[in-house]
């Protein structure tokens, strides 16, 4: 049996990218039941790629009974009603079989990995601000993409002045905006800007100088974006909810790294369960940027562990 619930979490505070701004992330649950086991799984539903909550829940209810994890790669495309569903069918499997997905997978057992803290998009003095009360982190992620970016930056640098930091700009600067802010980005020493460009407009980075790594996300879902890549990125980010869960995942992952990129592991403002599974890709990952849980005020019964040594594998009680 198959069931989905939408599921509400608060933040701590606002989340604001040059998108827009949020106070909670809201979820959908999949649980699916199966002689008497239960396996779990999450997705949040991005309206940049043309999802709702109603929508994504729909492709999920609309599924086969008994739909297994090879069938669900052809029946479901990419995305967010996918991952969910892929991810509750990992842990299912991992319950029945009473194993762990990494063994599952072949993979070696995970360990803790850093991961970045994301400070949201506000005025300069609020940033700077953010930044002083997180600079002992080591690696801050900074949401840009206005035209006003550069006080902000600045900003960030004085209130975390040891911290290494990267940028995302959720496709907000044109060709020319990006060619003039490299330099200062260099020299703030920023070490790489995330989807600088729009998607489907960024032809220009195989033509301008690329003096710090580019890494695509909006440009990146899973193994089919990988050509439209080349000479224009270095590296790719990579989110379960674009993959369309872990099995699409741990596949982008392997061809990525074949084709010389280089890999960030991802993800959207989620709980632990959404999370969990994504440990598992970041394993070995040059950056690895899984603080959705920290950007929260509740979280699953058993949140995932986060401490110095960064975020830590999912307990059995959350997932997998």
């Amino acid at each position: 049996m198959l069931t989905v619930t939408e599921d509400r979490f608060a933040l701590a505070e606002v989340f604001t990218i040059a998108r827009g701004s949020r106070t909670h992330a809201d979820v959908l649950t999949v649980e699916i039941a199966r002689e008497g086991v239960q396996g779990r799984g999450e997705c949040v539903p991005y309206a940049r790629y043309g999802e709702t909550l109603a929508s994504v829940r729909a492709q999920i209810e609309g599924l086969p009974a008994g739909v297994t994890r090879s069938d669900l790669q052809d029946a479901l495309p990419a995305g967010a009603a996918r991952n969910a569903v892929d991810c509750a069918l990992w842990d299912l499997e991992a319950k029945r079989a009473g194993r762990q997905v990494w063994q599952l997978a072949g993979i070696s057992a995970p360990g803790p990995m850093l991961t970045a803290f994301t400070l949201s998009l506000e005025s300069p003095e609020k940033m700077e601000t953010a930044a002083r009360k997180h600079a002992h982190r080591p690696l801050l992620k900074i949401k840009l993409g206005t035209p006003d970016d550069m006080p902000r930056l600045e900003a960030v640098r004085r209130g975390a002045p040891e911290t290494q930091i990267i940028i995302d700009a959720n496709e907000g600067w044109s060709a020319e905006v990006y060619s003039d802010l490299a330099p200062h980005l260099l020299r703030l020493g920023v070490a790489m800007v995330e989807q600088p460009l729009p998607a489907g407009a960024d032809e220009m980075l195989g033509e301008i100088a690329r003096p710090l790594p580019v890494c695509a996300d909006e440009s990146c879902h899973d193994r089919a974006s990988l050509p439209a890549l080349r000479g224009k990125y270095d590296m790719v980010n990579i989110k379960l909810d674009k993959t369309g869960g872990l099995t699409e995942a741990f596949a982008l992952r392997d061809a990525a790294r074949a084709e010389g990129f280089s890999v960030m592991v991802g993800c959207m403002v989620g709980s632990s369960l959404a999370m969990a599974p994504a440990v598992l890709v970041a394993q070995g990952a040059e950056i690895v940027d899984l603080d959705g849980p920290l950007l929260l005020a509740e979280d699953r019964a058993t949140p995932l562990h986060y401490d110095e040594n960064g975020v830590h594998p999912p307990l059995p009680a959350l997932w997998g």
